[in-house]
């Protein structure tokens, strides 16, 4: 019944299940501008079938996270008022330029780009398509601004208990955000990819004849997609990683389960996690491989969670510094594991589709049907670790987690809106999955109006 654990509760459940939604727009909104941009190019219609076929699940997730997302910006008014009125300055700014510019333009070119099929040139229709795909991209972007000052504050002063602005520049040049920022970018790739990839497997399944060459024509765009998505997010996740250990040592310890300094440092690959005595009490390690992996050497000392923390008292006072171990641990290596599976899924698609003997491999197709929620799965995995991994701050080394909650708020008051959330984002969450699997399963004929 504690508030703080009430609200943070709330606000994970409201922001994992926003964030089911979030990449598929970012990713399908660059797929389709790609796809109209061959058929302006080419002049071939299939083209412009398949923009306007797979353009509706885009079009579902883009409202879903528009309903799911108004929710956010209440949170910060109601559960964690002083939170807002300690980071108000900073974390307003962006939040509003994301409103006034990115998600205006892209809402508004959305409509342009739906009811203008007709009624703009071809030249003119594609560039409502590129201007939807930019502006939902810089609308993460300004997302990303707010949440890396939370992770790595730059272009502030502390005047009169609160944080205030002192460099818009900084807050832009946030090293922070120029590593996290690329990594959802190429995440929401991956995902756009093989939600596209699992609905065309399922249809070359069905083995419809006259639908078939759109399908094979669709799941190979989007295996070239995808592959490139998995491939980026994976390479610029590898030197975040390398950012994030020197910047949040902690967060990276905790992701490896590394309690005690070593140099060079070994990595874990699998443990049972005793956070309690600060230990792991079973694991298999590769030796020196975590050095490498951080510092690209195979000397480099790595402190351990315990050293760390002891630093953090020293600094900051006393308290628990050390995050959540087992929760950032299998975070991890969901994540890690996950993509490493989809490069080799999306390398497999590509060898296939480019060859053309993807529909002999129907082994694979079934495979490929479920494959379409692994991104989902791994960036999830991803936020988890981003969060809990900054424990026990909500603005990195400016304020506590137990200091942001609204002082006045009550337990109850938490439990019915959390209660009421979960149902209504249930619902939500089932009329999104529905309608996407009803037009996604759709024959494109059908979807174009004509009938069987």
């Amino acid at each position: 019944m504690d508030p703080v654990i009430l609200s943070r509760w709330q606000f994970a459940t409201t922001t994992i299940f926003h964030f089911f939604f979030v990449p598929v727009t970012l990713g399908l909104a660059m797929f389709l501008a790609i796809l109209e941009t061959k058929y302006v190019t080419s002049g071939e219609e299939i083209y412009k079938k398949m923009t306007k076929f797979w353009g509706k699940i885009f079009l579902i997730n883009f409202a879903v996270g528009i309903v799911t997302g108004i929710v956010q910006e209440f949170h910060f008014g109601l559960n964690w008022s002083e939170y807002a009125r300690f980071m108000g300055d900073i974390f307003g700014a962006p939040l509003a330029i994301e409103g006034l510019m990115a998600f205006f333009l892209e809402s508004t070119f959305i409509g342009v780009w739906i009811f203008g099929w007709d009624k703009l040139s071809k030249k003119g229709h594609l560039a409502a398509a590129w201007m939807v795909a930019i502006g939902s991209n810089l609308s993460s972007l300004w997302i990303l601004v707010a949440n890396s000052f939370m992770q790595n504050p730059v272009g502030y002063a502390i005047r009169n208990g609160r944080a205030e602005m002192t460099d818009f520049g900084a807050l832009l040049g946030n090293p922070n955000v120029w590593y996290q920022y690329p990594h959802v970018v190429t995440s929401g790739i991956a995902v756009g990819g093989f939600i596209i990839m699992g609905f065309s497997a399922w249809h070359l399944l069905k083995n419809k004849p006259k639908n078939k060459e759109f399908f094979k024509l669709s799941f190979k765009w989007a295996a070239a997609f995808a592959l490139v998505g998995s491939v980026l997010v994976g390479m610029i996740g590898h030197t975040q990683g390398q950012f994030l250990a020197k910047s949040q040592p902690l967060k990276v310890a905790a992701m490896e389960g590394h309690w005690e300094t070593e140099a060079p440092a070994s990595f874990s690959v699998i443990a049972i996690v005793d956070q309690e005595n600060k230990e792991n009490s079973w694991e298999i390690k590769v030796p020196k491989f975590l050095s490498l992996m951080l510092f690209n050497d195979l000397t480099t000392e790595f402190k351990g969670l315990i050293d760390l923390e002891a630093e953090e008292v020293a600094k900051y006072g006393p308290g628990d510094y050390i995050p959540p171990v087992i929760i950032s641990y299998w975070s991890s290596r969901t994540m890690i594991g996950l993509g490493l599976l989809m490069v080799l899924l999306a390398s497999f698609a590509v060898w296939w589709s480019f060859r053309d003997k993807l529909e002999k491999q129907k082994w694979f197709l079934k495979i490929m049907v479920p494959s379409g929620l692994l991104p989902t799965i791994a960036i999830t995995a991803g936020w988890i670790i981003a969060e809990t991994g900054r424990w026990p701050w909500i603005v990195h080394g400016l304020q506590k987690i137990e200091d942001a909650v609204s002082p006045t708020i009550t337990p109850g008051n938490i439990i019915f809106s959390l209660v009421s959330f979960v149902i209504l984002y249930s619902v939500l969450g089932f009329i999104g999955v529905k309608l996407m699997l009803k037009y996604g399963t759709n024959d494109p004929a059908l979807a174009e109006g004509k009938g069987e």
